[in-house]
């Protein structure tokens, strides 16, 4: 067996041995190893990687296609024939293609018809999956059904992204190393999300929400793992925050004496939207569990404590109190929260005592941290979004986070018949609110980094035919500073005025929720990005569109969090969504980076 392949006998190879070493990284196409020889030297095998990236990038659209059909159809002719290459036959053979019941054989083939009809290539899927270890063949077929309904365009960057995946799984062989690190985060998503609501469970969905058993058995999961990986204190607090600490070198007491050093904080949410994904939040608690487990299995402590919260609420699926994780950290519990009722009519505060928690506000109290204590917040996140998959990166800076407004509003005309009513008569309600969309569409996409979303759109009692009286919607706006918010929804709320008087409409509409921007601390901000550097790739800054903890933990101290590329052109709060192993690897790594300088700092 050959030895494996290192980055010094890779720098010090000629052109032509630099391309040989790397042959069937990429299916019969050698010209990328010979083009991505030109980067070197390769410090990191990430940075190897994305050198190969952005060979196929920049070679256009006709390179990637030829690429694409450089591949085999998944349990194919050349499958049946054993003419695939060698890492191909172990990718379908990984996978179980090899061992396809008939009905399963045929099922497949007839996708294949289909699918080379309508795109002119083969499919392209990463079968050893997110882990390298193989996904089902019931996956493989469902991912293929799946991507049959795929616009030609969006299909052609899947599948360059799963060549791309395909690539790294290779790579990694040739190099005899595994993401050891992002393989234990990937295995805590699926542990973790084998515990769901109730309804759920039942249809194989993920959904937690505030103190269910679910959640409770999630919080109870996560306090062992934290003692496994060697926290010195962990404890579930009154609100249900999962909190690990471990001890610095400037640990006195167990109390924590004065003289100690601020400490780190970090983590993120357990809970979930319904049917949710396995990464948003969970991952920000995983990758610094794992951080504290290498720390504590090589017997080092940091000059500093370093805190772990899985926050126990952050999306408001049960209650309306969205952040009372976080929230109750800053001191914003809410106590009229206490007295809201869920869908079967138990109050916040019953739940609380059915959790063992005390349910009283003086107990919550004690939740509030004293900023002086603390150095400030970091955040490890999903991205939730397609920008990092767009720009072939795993790690992503976050700049700020969106602040954002939303309002809930009803324009109201005249209910009429849709036959006798003229078209100059009318006073459609349905369409000043689609006239309103357009204008915000066009109003949001002026200026970079703002966004305006309609979520929804309903016309009460509507029929086919009758002119809709009434129309109610929503309003989503957000931007990474309030200025450029405002702006843009003071616009959006006089054009709804204009509309309406031209139309002879008349309109309500009422602000729902209001969140300040959070923009990054610009020294944490700067240590991420030499975290990143570090891995040996290009520092990519980027905007949240979304909400974290993080903006609530702003409120309070200094804050800056990283993002992680997500599988499925990024798609989150949908079971899609995903990450893979070496993508959460690089992610532990750049949080010990940035733990690593922080040590070195306080020397």
């Amino acid at each position: 067996m050959a030895s494996p392949l290192t980055l010094a006998r890779l720098n010090a190879a000629t052109a032509p041995e630099f391309a040989a070493a790397l042959d069937g990284v990429y299916e019969h196409s050698p010209w990328i190893a010979a083009q991505a020889a030109a980067a070197r030297p390769f410090a990191t095998l990430a940075q190897l990687k994305h050198a190969l990236v952005t060979v196929l990038r920049d070679a256009g659209r006709d390179a990637q296609v030829a690429l694409i059909r450089a591949h085999p159809e998944l349990a194919g002719k050349a499958m049946v024939s054993k003419a695939l290459t060698a890492e191909s036959t172990h990718e379908q053979g990984t996978a179980g293609l090899a061992d396809c019941t008939p009905a399963e054989f045929a099922h497949i083939q007839a996708l294949n018809t289909a699918y080379n009809a309508k795109f002119g290539w083969p499919l392209t899927l990463a079968v050893r999956g997110p882990r390298g270890t193989g996904l089902a063949r019931h996956e493989i077929i469902a991912t293929f059904e799946r991507r049959l309904g795929n616009h030609p365009g969006f299909e052609l960057a899947e599948c360059i992204r799963n060549i791309h995946r395909i690539a790294e799984i290779r790579l990694n062989d040739k190099f005899g190393t595994l993401p050891t690190l992002g393989n234990q985060a990937w295995d805590c998503a699926e542990l973790l999300a084998a515990h769901t609501d109730p309804g759920y469970a039942e249809r194989g969905e993920l959904t937690v929400t505030y103190l269910t058993d679910a959640h409770r058995a999630c919080a109870a999961q996560l306090q062992a793992w934290m003692r496994e990986c060697g926290f010195d204190d962990v404890r579930i607090d009154p609100v249900g925050n999962v909190v690990g600490v471990y001890f610095g070198t400037d640990h006195g007491t167990d109390d924590g004496s004065a003289h100690e050093r601020p400490r780190l904080l970090t983590g993120s949410h357990y809970d979930s939207v319904r049917n949710a994904g396995k990464y948003d939040g969970r991952l920000g608690i995983f990758v610094p569990m794992i951080c504290v487990r290498e720390l504590h299995r090589t017997g080092r402590r940091l000059p500093f404590g370093f805190e772990v919260v899985g926050f126990a609420e952050e999306e408001g699926q049960r209650y309306k109190a969205t952040f009372l994780g976080s929230g109750a950290l800053t001191g914003h519990f809410d106590s009229t929260w206490l007295d809201q009722t869920d869908a079967d009519g138990m109050t916040m505060r019953d739940a609380m005592r059915h959790a063992g928690l005390p349910a009283t506000l003086a107990a919550i109290a004690v939740c509030k941290r004293d900023p002086e204590k603390y150095m400030g917040f970091v955040e490890v996140h999903v991205e939730q979004g397609p920008v990092l998959n767009a720009m072939d990166l795993p790690l992503g800076v976050v700049t700020s986070i969106n602040g954002s407004v939303r309002y809930s509003g009803e324009v109201v005309g005249m209910a009429s018949h849709a036959g006798t009513t003229p078209m100059a008569s009318r006073r459609d309600a349905a369409t000043a609110v689609a006239e309103l969309a357009l204008f915000m569409e066009r109003r949001a996409a002026e200026q970079p980094n703002l966004v305006g979303t309609m979520g929804i759109l309903t016309v009460p009692n509507g029929s086919t035919n009758v002119v809709p009286g009434r129309c109610r919607f929503t309003l989503d706006i957000r931007a990474t500073t309030d200025e450029v918010r405002d702006a843009c929804a003071n616009d959006v709320l006089a054009a709804l005025s204009v509309i309406c008087e031209k139309r002879g409409l008349s309109h309500t509409i009422d602000q729902t929720m209001r969140a300040s921007a959070a923009p990054s601390d610009p020294a944490w901000q700067q240590r991420w990005e030499r975290a990143v550097a570090a891995a040996g790739l290009p520092v990519f800054v980027m905007p949240s569109g979304a909400g974290h903890d993080a903006m609530k933990l702003h409120e309070s101290m200094p804050q800056a969090m990283l993002f992680v590329r997500g599988e499925n052109a990024g798609i989150s709060h949908n079971p899609l969504e995903s990450s893979t192993a070496d993508d959460m690897q690089l992610a532990v790594e750049a949080l010990m980076h940035l733990l690593d300088q922080l040590a070195e700092e306080s020397r």
